[in-house]
């Protein structure tokens, strides 16, 4: 059978109207593949009691009730002498286990008390006594919880006839329903424990890989769970050792070069600097600076403040000291934020990621507005807007891309900068568990908003 076809018939057998109502849990969906079953499994088994067990035993003992009831009437009515009453009582009680007596001039009632949960045995008991009685007749099944209450017209009167409830209704079929429902709770009751169990160790795997995700150590972290959950948790901490073994080497690499260019670096500017005042020199000055400037943009998108632990910093004054340095560059700046806000990230990272999108909205704006407000599920949200030339909304993913550098006549990059701004931002709020996205500014220009975990 092809691949298409199964697909098909997968589609007709499991809707897609159904997928909406199904758990989307591993806790839910393990709990609903345990328990639907055995509750499937309860339901047929009750189905099966009461349809082949419990109704034939109903059938029959309503069908042996309505013949006593048959056989006192008849014999009363052949007979209605007080003493033969007498006799007819005393056998009734002691063969039958009935109790019943005459009711001179009166009639049946007219209302019927009726029960949701009586239907089973009113069904069985009004056919058999319509089969085995010529007479009017009327019971109740729900005035007396231990007795059924049966009355015949007579001419002269009514014969009331009181039977135990066990003699017209199986007994045992509540009894039974109630341990099948408590055997029910009983292994839902196991299999919650035991999913809940294996589903939490998958959880401290998750909460541990989003904690390293975003600079988090957790050096408590143990593999925990059933041997495929504990295998995963071994790989990623072997991952984890791995990924940060090659940061510290890269850390240590990068030192190590970011000393060795300095170096000839600060040689080339101190002959300079040294060197006779001339339109050559200072050109010459010019483009080690920007060197100096390119190898500092190189170096902090390659390190990436990886080796720094996070921790609560508050936003407020980090943000007024980057609106001051904007300022500082001729920007006129509006900071908005809430001296309470503060977020568990990389303090020097994130500061390098939050420079790079103000300074670099002062360098196409005149006026700038940083808002920091807290956003749902508990993360922070900082928007930078400026009243630039702005980006075409097709090209805001290419200004994100390493050494990328806008050309269009609307925003240029930086005549110093290497198009690595965005990117840095990015790839910092991201290592956090956040994101940096772009979009039109209110002022005209463009607007940055970056996420991050509260």
């Amino acid at each position: 059978m092809s691949a298409p076809r199964l697909s098909r018939i997968g589609r007709w057998i499991w809707p897609r109207q159904f997928k909406r109502w199904l758990p989307r849990s591993l806790f839910g969906r393990s709990l609903l593949i345990i328990v639907l079953p055995i509750a499937l499994m309860q339901g047929a088994v009750t189905w099966a009691f009461f349809e082949a067990h419990w109704e034939t035993v109903t059938d029959r003992l309503a069908d042996s009730l309505a013949g006593d009831v048959a056989a006192l009437t008849q014999s009363y009515e052949s007979d209605p002498a007080p003493g033969h009453f007498v006799r007819l009582q005393q056998e009734a009680e002691r063969y039958m286990d009935l109790s019943f007596a005459w009711q001179p001039g009166k009639t049946l009632p007219t209302e019927r008390r009726r029960a949701f949960f009586t239907a089973q045995v009113d069904r069985p008991l009004r056919r058999a006594l319509t089969e085995r009685l010529d007479r009017p007749f009327w019971f109740d099944t729900t005035r007396y919880p231990a007795y059924v209450d049966i009355r015949v017209q007579l001419p002269q009167g009514v014969l009331r006839v009181l039977a135990p409830r066990d003699r017209a209704v199986a007994a045992q079929a509540g009894a039974f329903v109630m341990w099948l429902a408590g055997a029910t709770l009983l292994l839902s009751a196991v299999a919650v424990l035991f999913i809940r169990n294996q589903v939490r160790a998958i959880e401290r795997l998750a909460a541990a890989a989003e904690a390293f995700g975003r600079g988090v150590d957790v050096p408590n972290f143990r593999p925990h769970g059933a041997t495929e959950v504990r295998q995963a948790a071994s790989a990623f901490i072997a991952m984890k050792t791995r990924i940060q073994r090659y940061i510290d080497q890269r850390t240590a690499l990068l030192a190590s070069v970011s000393h060795d260019l300095r170096t000839p670096l600060t040689r080339l500017k101190l002959e300079l600097a040294l060197a006779k005042p001339s339109a050559r020199v200072k050109a010459m000055s010019g483009d080690v600076a920007e060197m100096e400037h390119m190898i500092d943009e190189y170096l902090a998108f390659a390190r990436g403040e990886a080796g720094e632990n996070a921790e609560p910093v508050p936003l407020a004054p980090l943000l007024a000291e980057i609106c001051e340095g904007a300022r500082r560059a001729g920007a006129e700046v509006e900071l908005e934020a809430d001296p309470a806000l503060s977020a568990v990230v990389r303090p020097n990272a994130v500061k390098r990621a939050l420079v790079n999108l103000v300074m670099n909205a002062a360098a196409h704006g005149s006026h700038l507005t940083v808002r920091a407000a807290a956003a749902p599920a508990g993360r922070v949200e900082i928007t930078v807007d400026d009243d630039g030339p702005g980006i075409a909304p097709d090209r805001y993913e290419d200004a994100f891309r390493p050494f990328q550098r806008l050309d269009d006549e609307a925003r240029n990059q930086n005549a110093k900068g290497v198009g690595l701004g965005l990117a840095i931002a990015r790839d910092v709020a991201r290592g956090h568990g956040g994101d940096v996205v772009l979009d039109r500014s209110p002022l005209g220009g463009l607007r940055a908003t970056v996420t991050l975990p509260g």
